[in-house]
């Protein structure tokens, strides 16, 4: 199926001629038929020689009806100018032009009507000079009579020979679905309808839609007035959501595919049409069928940044309209260069931004961003419209009927530094020869700051290891917070040989034991006569300015065995007393064993407990103990739980 708008000024037949080539009444209101003008849109489709279908969104002339034409025409790939033979080009031509223009909307046919009441010549003139300077450029012209028939075939050929050159639509991509109508049918519940410009829709989908903050279901399908299972793009749909009151959806609301769009309050533009200080402060800004006010601040000659009245589902490259509702008349195009722009409150940051922003062309580009953005999840990029292959952008339908073989040409915006350097859009230059981005679990990152970043965590864990010798690394969470970077995982992914991570903190390949420590506990056990199983006391140990932290410090080098606050053994001395237990005769006392190893009380509990922890030896009912399979004791992953070694860190 193809869809393709009808566009020009009101009572040129553009809804007579939609009925002459379908067979079908497309004003859907009494109202309309009552008056012979259409009021809202009207929907029509038919057969082309070719066996191909041509569906039509029948939009109003008038220009008090402008909107619904605007939200009939956003979605849609492709255009028939009406322009009526006996009345020629009139105010509203002009006007539905200039929308067609601002969208960026490149194909299209010119049909002049009523070619039974006036030579068609002039008016064919006339309108082929005013569409060859639009965006249409030189387009097909037709001249039929709705009333005698005359040209109704050649207009049928010259439709087939259109919708043979419109761009082949991406079925694979997000649904982003523009509602242009909702209505509710007895039994059915809530139904809604739009163009389906990309992607595809099953019975049973869940989607997002917008305004409504739970997921939603598809709980039937009809296109071209007959039920489906599945509706792959292009084409005209009817949805009946599941759950869904007729209330809590609105023309310009929109289906979309979970995660799959970023919804935005703030875009930064370019504009195509007047001077961007020229514009009102407050416009309309039409996107895809919605319509929201915008407050509109210029930022450089044909750029702006636009404040939106409630968020849209926008992506980069999407096109879109400001008009003045007051003045009633186009603003100006736009193409949407960032849909996540950076703050501008710092003094110097709009002149900085306007320069980056001139540089931009809207065609969405992973290197590009990254260079700007540095760093970015996955999913964040591919929601702002960034292909995260060579394949190209995901097309999932730019709301004005965007063609991405034109986008509007530009020049490139990439800039490595600057004040906002990691905040913008796509750009052309950018593209030319492009890195491999830098992959690390759900994030991406552009592949020079990454290097730097590498470098600057080495840095800062050698720094650290010189200003606190005793700590066995930088903890994990400071790198991430000195780094500025949004993801501790970030940190794991940058270290590489030599830097190693271990228990949360990161150690480079000369965090070794500090000589000072080492002379410290060799001058602890110095004057205790080489018994293996005494222990420092308490005040030598703060003479010697061993402290709780120097202690810890030891413990994680290897060097002590941490009994209790302040009761430490050499390293080693735990496994060599299970090994003296194994002499005395089973089961044994606390005193016996205090014997056996020639040390205090003060020691012979905490080591005991140890043992206990560790599986060497059984504690009996009656206070004794005994040894449990081998005399050494069975390996042990680490000290028992609640003892001073773990609270030391060991």
């Amino acid at each position: 199926m193809h869809v393709l708008a009808t566009a020009g000024h009101v009572d040129h037949g553009k809804s007579t001629l939609v009925r002459a080539l379908t067979g079908m009444e497309p004003d859907r209101w009494a109202e309309e038929r009552r008056r012979g003008m259409t009021i809202d849109l009207g929907f029509a489709w038919t057969a082309l020689p070719s066996g191909a279908t041509a569906a039509f969104v029948d939009v109003p002339g008038h220009e008090r009806f402008v909107p619904n034409m605007l939200a009939g025409v956003g979605p849609v790939p492709a255009a028939l100018m009406v322009v009526a033979a006996d009345e020629g080009w009139k105010p509203q031509s002009a006007e539905h032009l200039a929308a067609l223009d601002a969208l960026g909307v490149r194909h299209g046919l010119l049909v002049v009507t009523r070619a039974d009441l006036a030579d068609p010549a002039a008016a064919t003139a006339r309108a082929r000079d005013e569409l060859a300077r639009s965006s249409l450029g030189a387009v097909e012209a037709v001249a039929v009579s709705a009333v005698t028939g005359a040209g109704l075939d050649d207009l049928r050929a010259a439709l087939d020979r259109l919708v043979a050159r419109l761009p082949e639509p991406d079925r694979d991509a997000a649904v982003r679905l523009w509602i242009d109508r909702s209505f509710t049918i007895k039994g059915a519940g809530t139904v809604v309808t739009g163009t389906l410009g990309a992607g595809r829709l099953r019975t049973g989908d869940e989607l997002e839609l917008t305004g409504v903050h739970r997921p939603v279901r598809v709980r039937g399908l009809h296109t071209l007035g007959a039920p489906a299972d599945e509706v792959a793009a292009v084409a005209r749909v009817a949805i009946n959501l599941r759950g869904v009151e007729r209330a809590a959806v609105a023309r310009g609301s929109a289906l979309l595919t979970p995660g799959r769009f970023h919804r935005t309050d703030v875009i930064d533009v370019r504009v195509h049409g007047e001077p961007v200080a020229g514009l009102p402060a407050t416009l309309m800004l039409h996107a895809g069928a919605a319509a929201v006010p915008v407050r509109v601040r210029p930022l450089g000659a044909d750029t702006a940044r636009l404040r939106l009245g409630s968020a849209l589902p926008l992506r980069i490259g999407d096109r879109a309209l400001l008009r003045d509702p007051g003045r009633r008349y186009v603003a100006g195009g736009v193409t949407v260069l960032d849909v996540v722009p950076p703050g501008l409150s710092r003094r110097g940051a709009a002149a900085a931004r306007a320069t980056q922003l001139s540089r931009m062309d809207g065609a969405p580009d992973l290197a590009a961003e990254l260079r700007r953005r540095r760093l970015a999840r996955r999913a964040d990029l591919a929601a702002m419209g960034v292909p995260l292959s060579p394949a190209g952008p995901d097309t999932s339908q730019a709301p004005a009927g965007l063609d991405t073989s034109r986008a509007p040409a530009g020049p490139d915006t990439s800039q490595a530094g600057g004040p906002d350097a990691g905040q913008s859009g796509g750009s052309g230059e950018d593209r030319a020869g492009a890195a491999t981005p830098v992959t690390a679990g759900e994030w991406l990152a552009d592949p020079e700051h990454w290097a730097r970043l590498r470098q600057q965590l080495a840095d800062e864990v050698d720094g650290y290891a010189r200003e606190h010798p005793l700590e066995p690394g930088v903890p994990a969470e400071a790198l991430r917070h000195r780094l500025g970077l949004p993801d501790r995982a970030l940190v794991d992914a940058l270290v590489q040989p030599p830097l190693t991570i271990r228990g949360g903190r990161v150690r480079g390949a000369a965090d070794g034991v500090p000589q000072e420590l080492v002379a410290l506990v060799e001058s602890a056990f110095a004057d205790l006569g080489g018994r293996p199983y005494a222990a420092p006391e308490a005040h030598k140990l703060t003479e010697l300015g061993l402290g709780a932290r120097q202690l810890a410090a030891a413990v994680r080098a290897g060097l002590v065995v941490q009994l209790a606050g302040q009761v430490v053994l050499r390293a080693g001395a735990p496994e060599r007393a299970g090994r003296v237990l194994a002499e005395l005769p089973q089961p044994f006392t606390l005193s016996a064993a205090r014997q056996a190893w020639d040390t205090s009380r003060r020691v012979a509990v905490p080591l005991l407990q140890l043992l206990d922890a560790r599986g060497v030896t059984r504690r009996l009912p009656d206070d004794r103990r005994v040894l449990t399979g081998h005399p050494g004791g069975p390996p042990v992953d680490g000290p028992p739980r609640g003892s001073a070694a773990v609270r030391a860190g060991g």
